[in-house]
């Protein structure tokens, strides 16, 4: 999306998209059609029927039908939701100036005032983004709601939104904004953390805290808390998370000290520090120390729209930039450019 929205490509409009219940209303028979469409073994198709149909087993013990949707713990259901998705990326890859068409067509529109399309998705979380006006993204948002009208799924209209790049956005845990670089007057398109990831990582922290108690050591605190720091700042990783990672830091820190403090009430900070930080002030364990987000270094983006392998036809040399899956992203990054763009 970075790539995208980003000069010169410039897809400054985006819908936000935001499906109502989109595991529980899948139609069945559509997925089935869909599903004939590429399998004509009828073993399989009826397999794949079984685990539609087999139902819900509710907190009461009570077996419920299933009459829509993919139940979610199925070991198909990211697959078929993906199946049943696969209209929203067939629509919009043949859409004319969509990630179908070449790149003379697409310049050619442009000159004439038509729009460009791409698409961006990951399982049911995606985002539309439009190289034209504000009206083609409300146009192209009423033709999305009737291509899913057709798979039993409804958009939500209060979270389904239309959002200029410069207002930005927040998309899987990332916000996406662009806004001019400090010290001069050039703009580019920064990615970090959205406050909503920042929040849900801190109570995650806090919630640790006060899980393990002030009986146990520290060195059990840490083993606890150290792997949900790590993942969380390797997501984040690339892109400009450097400010984020130092006040997480911050965080951390006056979290394990509370804990510290919980577990020995009578003892002063001199003490403490004598036991747990050796002098300095970053508690260390007899066998483990606390991560610090600010020392864990982010790195570039990267220009990836043109090497990431897509299902569709392409020709010219801006290539189809469109990314969809249920689990991971595909592609290599060999040969891959890094954006201009101060971290």
């Amino acid at each position: 999306m970075v790539y995208l929205t980003s000069n010169p490509r410039s897809y400054e409009w985006i819908v936000e998209g935001d499906i109502k219940a989109c595991f529980d209303e899948i139609a069945h028979p559509a997925l089935i059609a869909l599903a004939r469409e590429r399998v004509g073994d009828r073993r399989v198709l009826d397999l794949v029927k079984a685990f539609l149909k087999s139902g819900i087993l509710g907190e009461d013990r009570q077996l419920r039908k299933t009459t829509a949707g993919t139940p979610q713990g199925s070991i198909l259901s990211p697959l078929l939701s993906n199946v049943a998705l696969s209209v929203l990326d067939e629509f919009v890859a043949g859409l004319p100036g969509g990630p179908r068409s070449t790149t003379v067509l697409r310049a050619k529109r442009r000159r004439h005032g038509l729009p460009n399309y791409r698409l961006v998705r990951y399982a049911d979380d995606w985002c539309l983004l439009i190289k034209g006006t504000e009206d083609d993204a409300v146009a192209l948002r009423e033709q999305v709601a009737g291509v899913l009208s057709t798979m039993g799924l409804r958009l939500s209209e209060d979270k389904t939104l239309i959002t200029h790049i410069d207002e930005g956005l927040d998309f899987l845990g990332w916000r996406i904004q662009r806004h001019r670089k400090r010290g001069t007057s050039r703009y580019y398109v920064y990615t970090y953390p959205a406050k909503k990831s920042l929040r849900a990582v801190m109570a995650k922290v806090k919630t640790l805290c006060r899980q393990v108690g002030v009986h146990q050591s520290l060195d059990d605190l840490l083993r606890r808390l150290n792997p949900a720091i790590r993942g969380w700042c390797a997501y984040f990783r690339p892109g400009s998370s450097s400010a984020t990672f130092a006040y997480l830091s911050h965080y951390v820190w006056t979290a394990v000290w509370r804990w510290l403090r919980r577990k020995h009430r009578r003892s002063t900070w001199k003490q403490l520090r004598r036991q747990y930080c050796h002098g300095g002030w970053w508690p260390t364990g007899e066998q483990t120390e606390v991560i610090d987000p600010a020392t864990i270094g982010t790195t570039r983006y990267r220009y990836r729209g043109s090497i990431i392998p897509t299902p569709w036809p392409t020709s010219g040399s801006d290539t189809t930039r469109t990314t969809t899956g249920a689990c991971g992203e595909p592609g290599a990054l060999k040969g891959a450019r890094r954006v201009r763009e101060a971290v």
